[in-house]
Formats: structure tokens, sequence, C-alpha cells
């Protein structure tokens, strides 16, 4: 299995946000959101992810997606915003290994505040008879509704969630070399090597005993990040139906993480 991230970074965006002079927040908020909007659309269409991580850097899974795909996405960022993209694409067993490969690749080419660097495009996607399983495990709050939203006001709420997603971010990555993502609401995405019920049950465990919240996951695989991710939106359902905390939506052998 093998796990294709592409980091993208907004090329000279720091000094870009200042010159000639200090732009309105909320127009760059604007800008932000749109980018992030219209790269999740084009991602999205051929069967990938992007989080938004800072937004000036954004993460992608791109299992199927080749160079000509990328240098296409970078020629949409041109014509339609005052900035560019450079990216990074880096393949490894883990998500975690993956980025670093994929950031390395970006900051060879130099500082992401060098107005030299434009439009990097370094790294190879994996070949197409790559073993490219991706595995994306859909975690959410169990009863964020009853316990938070409809019983604190919506700061006191969102720090609760927050919490649950640092605890379950920090502890993922750490363990498993996984990648978590807030993706709104109560619900976090999480890109994952391939785990063992008993692997996800201590990262449970784990964010309850820091932190006080309860999650349950649902686990999908697929070739792309989309066919993963709606599976594992389908195993989540069976969460929900049977009061499981764990669920795949493929029958699990025996892994080393027992």
């Amino acid at each position: 299995m093998t796990t294709q991230l592409t980091l993208i970074q907004i090329d000279n965006y720091g000094p870009w946000t200042v010159t000639p002079e200090p732009r309105r927040e909320m127009d760059l908020q604007t800008m932000q959101s749109r980018l992030f909007a219209d790269l999740a659309q084009f991602i999205g269409s051929r069967g990938g992810y992007v989080f938004f991580s800072r937004f000036d850097n954004m993460i992608a899974v791109t299992n199927g997606i080749g160079r000509a795909g990328h240098k296409a996405l970078q020629e949409s960022v041109r014509n339609r915003y005052p900035v560019t993209v450079s990216l990074g694409i880096g393949t490894a067993e883990t998500p975690a290994a993956a980025l670093d490969e994929a950031t390395e690749q970006i900051q060879a080419a130099g500082s992401a505040q060098d107005e030299g660097r434009t439009e990097v495009l370094a790294g190879e996607p994996l070949s197409t008879d790559a073993d490219a399983t991706t595995h994306i495990a859909h975690f959410d709050v169990n009863d964020a509704t009853g316990k938070y939203t409809d019983q604190l006001n919506e700061f006191d709420s969102f720090i609760h969630i927050e919490r649950s997603y640092a605890s379950l971010m920090e502890y993922m990555r750490e363990a498993h070399g996984a990648l978590s993502f807030f993706v709104g609401g109560d619900n976090i995405i999480a890109v994952c090597p391939e785990l063992s019920p008993e692997a996800y049950r201590e990262a449970i465990d784990h964010v309850e005993d820091d932190v006080g919240v309860e999650l349950k996951v649902g686990v999908g695989r697929g070739t792309t990040a989309h066919d993963a991710g709606y599976a594992a939106k389908h195993a989540l359902e069976d969460c929900r139906y049977e009061g499981t905390i764990v669920e795949f939506d493929h029958p699990q052998a025996a892994t080393g993480d027992d």
C-alpha cells in the first residue's frame, strides 16, 4: 500500500499580502476560501481529497492523479488568481512519510517567500500499476449535538471539538504516521496506513482519557481518496446503527499492531 500526497503551497504569499501595503484581512480570507473551494472541486473531481491546513499551505491526497493533472491545477490557479502555487508530490507507505517527501521536494527548490520560486512541480506520482490502496478513517463525536451544540454556546462547543481534534491528530501522527484533518461540524478525517480495529479503539480511548470527548470511526479503503472516504462514511453509518465505535467497510485480517 502506498499513499500519494501533494503539498500545495502558495508562492511568495506572505510578502504578497503586504505589498504594496497590507491588504484587508477579509479580502485575504475571501481569496483563501475561494482558492480552497476551487482546489477541492478540481482535485475532488479527479477522486482526490484536499485539506486546508493553514490555507497558504494545503495537503491533498492525490492517488490516481498524475503530472498532467498537477500541471493543469497550476495553470487553473494562475489563470484565475493573483497568486501561483508550487506543488510537491510524495509517495510512501505512511501518509506522514509521504508528506515529508513532498515537503522536501518543495523546500529544495527555495523558500516559500522566495519571489524567484514560482510554480515548482517536484516529485513523481505513482505509476498506474502501483499498489495505491488508500485508507481513510472518518471520525465524529458521539452525540455532539446533544452534549455540545444544544447545551453550550458555539465557542465553548468549538473548544471541545478542537480539543478532541488536537488530541487525535497528535496521537495518530505519532503512533501510526497518519494525518488527521478537521473538516467541519464534529468531523475529522484521517489518512492512514492499514491499521487494525484495536489500533482505532486505542486512539479513541486515548482521546477520551486525554480530553473527555467520545469518538467513533468508520474506516474505508479504495484506489482513490474519494472511494476510500465514501466507504468510510458508510462504515460510520454502521457505527450509528449498531451503536459501535469502530466499523470497517471490509473484513479485517490480523495485523501486526493487535
